[in-house]
């Protein structure tokens, strides 16, 4: 399952995020739970927040059966 997530943020979710300059990194998948780390111009970003639920955590969530939450982490 943690490789499913990573390829979907490298293929999917990455690029997207570079248009702006913008970049993560996986952290952990835990419970449910995806960790990332913002990078790059989404970090400290005011809409990262709005990124991390619509974007990142929406499209996880469909995809990957198990997936409940993502989370940023520093």
């Amino acid at each position: 399952m943690e490789t499913e997530i990573k390829n979907i943020l490298e293929e999917e979710i990455k690029p997207m995020l570079k248009m702006h300059l913008g970049s993560l990194d996986f952290v952990d998948f835990k419970d449910g739970v995806v960790s990332v780390r913002f990078q790059g111009t989404c970090k400290g970003c005011p809409l990262s927040n709005l990124t991390l639920k619509a974007g990142i955590e929406s499209i996880l969530k469909e995809k990957v059966k198990g997936v409940e939450r993502v989370e940023a982490v520093e």
